[in-house]
């Protein structure tokens, strides 16, 4: 089973705020190197899609509203949707924030048919998260996000294996998996214009023009073949959060204060993961698109914003880059260990400490939303562009 949400962080937003239920909506990052993250299908409709510059989608559509995007947020609903697909079975395998993979061996004996299961997945994740889903089931990981692809918005396509051959043969060539822009010329330029020209043409030739693995791999994939098995979730092995400017920065306040809120936003997600980490880890990439990377271990693993932001800065200073114009800064924690963050007490802290002032920030944002609360730092970077909502 392929289970994809639909328009996903435009969907979240909408969650939040029903007013925009029926608004074109894009969210999408602001500023001229933004990228579009999602929009509603009103607005696809019109050439707006996921990965398209943002200037691009405004003037394919004037008319939409443009939100930036709330990533903590989005996280926690894809959190709430993976526990409805973990309920149903332990063996997940998340693609993304939205979309997942599920090995329904064995669940149709306890729960009934695929379809019934689909349905009922579905219902849950609308009635828990208040977004909808698409579900495509069959025999593969190929077929099943095909037909699940073709049931959206809001369906549930189930392709049986003897309905596979015919499902698939009619689509375009560029539904097969690895079938790009280059690959696509290539298979034109052999007058492969359907998966069902592929399927009828040798391996050797399609090895020819491909390579043999590229070839021998379409060509199964052409036949519904695809032995790739559903390979589950685990853990992550870092937390973290970058942010690219709108132009290059050579600021070192600047610098700093968005090491600031990228430190504060890690340490959120690792308090929301349970979890902690002792290397603390900052990306720079440079104006001319070269990065860098340097991180350091610490004594004891941490889930603290400000404690991660002094890292961070210890980091960045020492490669003397106070005139460097920088594309991008990050900042990532590895090496996590989870059940929260236990400490060594220390003579002299204070009571309350750094880490109770932020797990109280975290309750007070759960409750009011993720600005009610920052750091007086930040409080001159100005509002974000949220249409009405932006305060």
């Amino acid at each position: 089973m392929h289970v994809d949400m639909d328009a996903f962080y435009a969907s979240v937003e909408i969650r939040r705020d029903p007013t925009l239920r029926d608004t074109p909506l894009v969210v999408a990052g602001q500023g001229p190197r933004g990228v579009v993250l999602s929009a509603t299908y009103d607005v696809r409709a019109l050439g707006v899609h996921a990965g398209q510059a943002t200037s691009r989608a405004r003037r394919l559509a004037p008319h939409a509203l443009f939100l930036s995007p709330e990533h903590d947020d989005y996280a926690r609903v894809s959190g709430g949707v993976m526990e409805v697909l973990r309920s149903i079975t332990p063996r997940v395998e998340p693609l993304s924030l939205d979309e997942a993979f599920l090995d329904l061996a064995g669940v149709t004996r306890r729960l009934g048919p695929p379809e019934t299961v689909g349905e009922s997945i579905r219902a849950r994740i609308f009635d828990e998260q208040g977004i909808t889903c698409s579900v495509g089931i069959a025999d593969t990981k190929f077929t099943a996000k095909l037909a699940g692809a073709l049931a959206k918005p809001d369906g549930l396509s189930v392709i049986r294996p003897e309905q596979v051959v015919d499902f698939l043969h009619p689509l375009p060539v560029d539904r097969l998996w690895g079938v790009g822009e280059r690959t696509g010329a290539l298979l034109t330029d052999l007058g492969l214009t359907t998966i069902g020209d592929v399927a009828h043409t040798s391996v050797e030739t399609l090895s020819r023009a491909l390579g043999a693995a590229a070839g021998r791999g379409l060509y199964e994939l052409a036949w519904g073949r695809d032995r790739r098995p559903v390979i589950p979730w685990e853990p992550e092995r870092s937390i973290g959060a970058e942010e690219t400017f709108p132009t290059d920065v050579d600021d070192p306040v600047a610098i700093r204060r968005t090491l600031l809120a990228l430190a504060h936003r890690t340490a959120t997600r690792l308090r929301r993961a349970k979890t902690a980490g002792r290397t603390v880890t900052i990306k720079i990439r440079f104006a001319d698109f070269s990065t860098i990377t340097r991180g350091r271990t610490l004594r004891e693993a941490t889930d603290v914003g400000h404690e991660i932001y002094h890292v961070a800065c210890l980091l960045h200073g020492a490669l003397g880059l106070e005139r460097a114009r920088l594309r991008l800064v990050g900042i990532r924690v590895e090496g996590l260990v989870g059940g929260g963050c236990p400490r060594q007490l220390v003579l002299g802290e204070r009571d309350p400490g750094r880490r109770e002032v932020e797990r109280a920030a975290d309750a007070v944002r759960g409750r009011f939303g993720d600005s009610a609360l920052t750091a007086a730092t930040l409080l001159d970077r100005g509002p974000r562009a949220r249409g009405p909502r932006g305060r």
